[in-house]
This record gives C-alpha cells, structure tokens and sequence, in this order.
C-alpha cells in the first residue's frame, strides 16, 4: 500500500538540481532558485529524513595543488551518484548564477566535463587525479548537460545528454572508480536514439533508460534496455498501456520494480503527476495511485530512495521549495500519525516522541527540531553546518 505521508513547504528553492541518498539523509547539490545561489560554489543542503529538516553545509574553500579550484561552482543539469562514502558530480551547466530564466540556462555558462568528487565523512571536495590526467583522452565524454549517471558496482555509466557542438548523444561512457579511468562503450545490439532528459536506472545487471527527448522536442515513451554484460542494448517488445512520452521525470527502482513520476509533456503541452510501475521480468506496465494527498504536477525534481520512502524534492512548481515523502510499506505507527494528523486529535496524551514526530510532520522543512535530551537530531556534527534560515 502506497501512500504519502509528508508535505512539507518553506525549504530551500531549487530545480534542475542533483541528489543521493546517504543513509537516513539526502544531500542536494546546486540546482537553480532564481537568486538564493551563490555562482562562484556549488551548494551543498542535507535533508535529515528523522528530524524532517534541513541543514546547510558551509562553504568550502580548497585549492588543488596546480591552483585550480577543487569546489564545482554552481551547477544546473548535472548529475550525482554514490559509491562507497564518495559522491561523484560530473557534467551540467556552470555558473548560472546570472540567469533569469531557467528555459534559457544555456546562454549564461560553461558547459562542464569536470569530475568531482564530495567525500561524505569529511565535508570535503577533490577532483580525482584519473580524470585530470587523461581529460583530453577520447575515452573521457565531451562537456555535456541533461544526461543520466547511474551506478553497478564501483563504475559509474554515464548516457546520453547535449553539447552545443554534438548535440544529444547516445554514447554510454563508464568511469570505474577503483581506477578512476573512463572508457566509451563499444555498444551491440538494438540501435537508439539519441537522447537527453531522461532517466536511467539500473535494476540487476541492466540499465532501463526511460523518456527524454532528441534534439526534437518529441518525448519518448518507451523502455531502453542496455545490457551491462554484453555490452548491448536489447530488443524490447511493446507494452501496453504505457505512460505518456515525457523529459524530466524522476525515476527509482523498488523491489526489482522500475517507478517513474512526473515530468513534463510536449504532446499534452502541460507537466505531469501520474505514477507508473514497470515489472522488468513480464515487461509490462502499470499506473499506481498511491493513498493520501500527493504532489501537484512536478517537473525537474530530485527523488532520492531512503529505506521504504521515496523523498521528492523541489522541481518546477511555484515556490519550487516543497518536499514530499511516498511511503511504499508504510508502517501502522505511521499510519495512526496521519489519522490524528487528518482528524486533529488531541495529542497532549501522547507519549514525547510521538508528539515530536507529528510536529515535524507539519511543521515547515527549513526549521531545525530537537528531541527532548537530544541535541540536535539531524544537525552534522563537527563541520559548522548552517541552520536553514525561516
């Protein structure tokens, strides 16, 4: 039984950012907020999913040892990834500070090509020594932005994207972190089209590359299927019903199941909220309509898997500061949290910690929360992290 369980507004403003799951926590990188964003660093917010709030890293300011700057600036378009305590940045549009108009991000920065790297236990950035080295090699991707980045094992698989010069690509590159060396795929198989703004997810040994456009603003609609052993990309039958073609959805696996949400149209001309299940093994589809009051129509969010709850932050909509939590098992302790929440039960019987969890559940995301003989629940300790300003 699928539902959602927490709406919250009043955190940080962001679209066309990147974020990953690092146990009970989401780390947000960059992103646009018309204005909020500093464009000489990357920003660096931590959704604690326990306390419900949110903390900001402070500025780090290195210098590697040729004088170039080891701290991404601000970035749009890029994507993150996780393997082991190291969360890997690469590509996206750089310094869009200046930009008025997140539909014309292009105009205002430099396309970027540049791996970073953000060491989760320490707070702190490097540029891994493999990429600068070998950065004019042919094995290395062009500058790009709108691509996707998944993870198998400790090799990152970058598809896709657009570069003014080449425009959208079907290129796979995998970059293996225990070296830190990139490759291009020699793909077999099916061919497919060229493609940015969709999502990749790898579920057992493959890649399901879903929606995205080419460099026509026609939506695709269908599964991809890249093989990771074979290095081909599979024939795949079609399958009906299927959710409608779309660009900047989000996507995640559950449970061997591939879910998608949102994004926008170009054929329905409007953004979207409906939510789709493929099952991999009978390659079929499904729309599932979770219990509760869900999200409004989204585009250009974040949606980060923590446990049995899928985080959704930000996108195109309005102040572009909400967050909502879809709970895929929720528990019978949550749903009697909803119950007294829905029907405004007295709470003054209730045991601290219950009460504590309902007031976060409705209290707004940027505010920091203490339980009682705690504190701080949700502050990271030992970096000087920032409180979300109300």
């Amino acid at each position: 039984m699928l539902r959602w369980t927490v709406h919250l507004k009043g955190g940080p403003k962001r679209i066309l950012h990147a974020a990953v799951a690092v146990e009970h926590k989401m780390y947000s990188f960059g992103g646009y907020s018309h204005g909020e964003t500093d464009v000489n660093q990357i920003d660096v917010l931590v959704f604690n999913t326990v306390s419900l709030s949110w903390t900001r890293l402070p500025p780090a300011v290195t210098i590697g040892a040729e004088g170039a700057p080891e701290v991404p600036s601000m970035l749009l378009f890029h994507t993150a990834v996780l393997i082991d305590d190291i969360i890997y940045i690469w590509g996206g549009i750089e310094n869009m500070g200046t930009a008025k108009d997140p539909n014309v991000v292009t105009i205002y920065g430099r396309i970027s090509r540049t791996l970073y790297a953000f060491h989760v236990d320490t707070h702190t950035w490097s540029r891994p020594e493999g990429m600068c080295e070998s950065e004019t090699s042919d094995s290395v991707p062009e500058a790009r932005y709108g691509h996707s980045a998944c993870v198998l094992g400790k090799v990152m698989y970058v598809f896709g994207g657009y570069n003014h010069l080449t425009r959208s690509t079907n290129h796979i590159y995998t970059l293996d972190t225990t070296t830190m060396f990139w490759a291009l795929i020699n793909t077999g198989g099916t061919t497919v089209p060229v493609s940015q703004c969709h999502s990749a997810t790898v579920i057992g040994t493959n890649m399901f590359v879903f929606g995205g456009q080419g460099d026509s603003e026609v939506n695709y609609n269908n599964i991809r299927v890249f093989d990771t052993k074979s290095n081909c990309w599979l024939r795949t039958p079609s399958a009906q019903p299927h959710p409608a073609g779309r660009r900047g959805h989000s996507a995640f696996d559950y449970n061997g199941e591939l879910y998608i949400f949102g994004g926008d149209s170009s054929s329905l001309r409007r953004n979207l909220t409906d939510l789709w299940k493929f099952n991999p093994e009978t390659f079929s589809w499904r729309k599932v309509k979770p219990m509760g009051k869900g999200l409004c129509w989204k585009s250009r969010m974040c949606c980060c898997t923590v446990g049995d709850r899928i985080i959704l932050f930000g996108g195109y909509r309005r102040k572009h500061d909400e967050l909502y939590i879809l709970d895929l098992s929720p528990s019978l302790k949550t749903l009697c949290k909803l119950e007294v929440i829905r029907y405004g039960l007295d709470k003054s019987g209730l045991p601290h910690d219950i009460r504590w969890e309902l007031a976060a559940m409705t209290s707004k995301s940027n505010r920091k929360r203490k339980r009682k003989n705690e504190k701080g629940r949700g502050h990271i300790p030992g970096n000087g992290t920032e409180e979300m300003e109300r």
